[in-house]
């Protein structure tokens, strides 16, 4: 493809490569393994201060994947990974996935139906879990194939003292860890005892296995297991590392990681592309807690910070973190969720720091695009795309469109997965040519950068016009008293459907009359919310994404 079909190329900041040698590795547990070596005397993760050098969550994770391997787990079989950010984590990973087997990642909050519905249509036989969602596995465990469960707690890699004082406050205080019955479990810290024992089988694999079944959230219908090989997330890891390398020093980056790793954001950007830097890792297990978020920015000198727009946003609206040392941040990046214009405006004002939209999808293993973290991006967009990926935008017959015009947004990309486990129907329907046909709509600009105008799903069709719930968000967050808006659609018999917003006030004072008037003045008239309901909270995902289909029937 040309640079005129590629017009972002000219804007790629110094040093960026148009593309990446995604074959120099053949697998992903090759670029982890030099990695561990490389760095081995650098700290690699720390979790409520207690930190592992490399080189030890190097040897962790061979005994790990030893003991799995002494458990009958041959190459191929599925491993559940189901915690919050935590040392085991790292370990676990890398022992499967050394191991040969397929990593599901599990979001610990699911209900037992989701995680029966996860856990039957991947085939699940082993399963790492920490105890406080060891209830829910309790209620399905009898319905599937899981016979290897080895079980954790928050404290278990903490030290004696303050894993004690944690579990203390997790089991007792907070009362954090329901009672419940599962038979022949293992503790993490036995496993790797009796590991020890045992000698590694190592397995390569070749670039296009499948080694991680990461499912989409469900939100929109039943979860699908998207098939990330081998090649798919070394890609990524080396678009993501080529990104930031420009902007970035090896051996010399603090990484706050308050998302989930089971997420695929954090999983790919934090937990494995950090580790081509020799990043030290800083792992937030509860980032609805603030205050342990804040705390990582006293304890150390982070220098890179990832997270989504309800984070930054509640980071911005507690009264002690302007008071914070940013003095050490590089680079902010933003993803999951669109990143609102008002929220990245305050954030740099307060930070410094420009806070860097990024894209994908975790069919994409996620990365597709990203805005240069040094803040010659645009603000309000999703940036450019990374090394050796294409995007177009097509319209409702996936032909392609000109410049500017809006339309379906698609990827085409050595990251793109391989498709839908079980699932050929769906994967079809969203590859076709090798272009991964994402569901947002969009356009991209002379620059080549790509803008986000919504979800195909959630637009609002008003009297025949299109209204793009994420323009209204924006628009209404850039009240001074307003915290946190959703924008649906609410069916009407002379319209089709009109605009409701769902607001959280930041200053108690806020009307609707007040709020009504903002709006008229700031967006078109069939744009305009006609109904309008504040409210205490908004319902979100577990990595703080706002859940419009659950506010649509309201």
């Amino acid at each position: 493809m040309a640079l005129s079909q590629k017009p972002w190329l000219a804007n790629y900041p110094s040093g960026i490569p148009a593309n990446v040698d995604v074959d120099s590795y053949a697998s992903l547990i090759e670029i982890i393994d030099e990695n561990l070596k490389k760095y081995a005397n650098l700290v690699a993760f720390s979790n409520f201060g207690k930190e592992l050098k490399y080189k030890e969550v190097d040897r962790m994770s061979k005994d790990f994947g030893a003991y799995l391997q002494s458990r009958g787990l041959e190459p191929g079989d599925k491993i559940a990974l189901m915690m919050p950010n935590m040392l085991q984590y790292p370990i676990a990973l890398f022992g499967a996935l050394r191991a040969g087997l397929i990593v599901v990642n599990t979001n610990p909050l699911y209900t037992p139906r989701e995680m029966k519905h996860q856990f039957t249509d991947s085939g699940v036989k082993a399963i790492i879990i920490a105890e406080n969602f060891a209830a829910n596995l309790a209620k399905i465990i009898g319905e599937t194939k899981i016979k290897t469960i080895i079980l954790t707690s928050v404290g278990e890699m903490l030290g004696t003292v303050k894993g004690g004082m944690v579990n203390l406050v997790i089991r007792k205080v907070k009362r954090g860890v329901p009672k419940f019955d599962l038979p022949n479990t293992v503790g993490f810290k036995e496993a790797l005892k009796q590991g020890k024992k045992f000698t590694l089988k190592r397995r390569q694999g070749s670039p296009n296995d499948t080694i991680l079944l990461q499912y989409t959230g469900g939100t929109t219908g039943v979860a699908k297991g998207a098939m990330l090989t081998n090649r798919n997330l070394v890609a990524n890891m080396l678009q993501i590392y080529n990104v930031m390398l420009p902007f970035l020093e090896k051996e010399k980056e603090t990484v706050l990681s308050p998302l989930p790793m089971y997420h695929i954001f954090s999983f790919t950007v934090n937990c494995l592309a950090m580790m081509t830097m020799g990043a030290k890792n800083i792992l937030v297990t509860n980032p609805r807690d603030l205050k342990s978020v804040m705390k990582e920015f006293q304890r150390y000198q982070i220098s890179i910070m990832t997270g989504v727009n309800t984070l930054f946003n509640a980071l911005l609206n507690h009264p002690d973190f302007k008071d914070l040392d940013f003095s050490h941040l590089k680079g902010c990046v933003g993803g999951g969720m669109a990143v609102q214009k008002p929220v990245a405006e305050r954030w740099q004002k307060v930070t410094g720091c420009f806070l860097a939209e990024g894209y994908g999808m975790t069919e994409s293993s996620p990365v597709a695009s990203c805005n240069p973290i040094d803040g010659s991006g645009w603000l309000g967009s999703i940036g450019l795309p990374v090394p050796s990926t294409d995007m177009r935008i097509v319209d409702d017959n996936g032909m392609p469109l000109p410049m500017g015009e809006i339309g379906e947004i698609q990827i085409k990309g050595p990251q793109v997965m391989k498709g839908y486990y079980n699932n050929p129907a769906a994967t079809e329907k969203v590859l076709k040519d090798g272009w991964l046909s994402t569901g947002d709509i969009g356009k991209m600009t002379e620059g080549g950068f790509f803008q986000i105008v919504d979800r195909k799903k959630d637009m609002i069709l008003v009297s025949g016009f299109n209204v793009y719930p994420n323009e209204v968000e924006e628009v209404i967050a850039g009240h001074p008293k307003v915290l946190e808006v959703a924008a649906v659609g609410l069916a009407d018999e002379k319209s089709g459907e009109v605009v409701k917003i769902f607001v959280v006030k930041k200053d108690k004072s806020l009307t609707e009359k007040e709020l009504k008037t903002f709006c008229k003045e700031n967006l078109t008239g069939y744009k305009v919310p006609k109904a309008i309901e504040f409210r205490d909270d908004l319902p979100k995902t577990n990595v703080g994404k706002i859940l419009r289909r659950e506010l649509k029937g309201k």
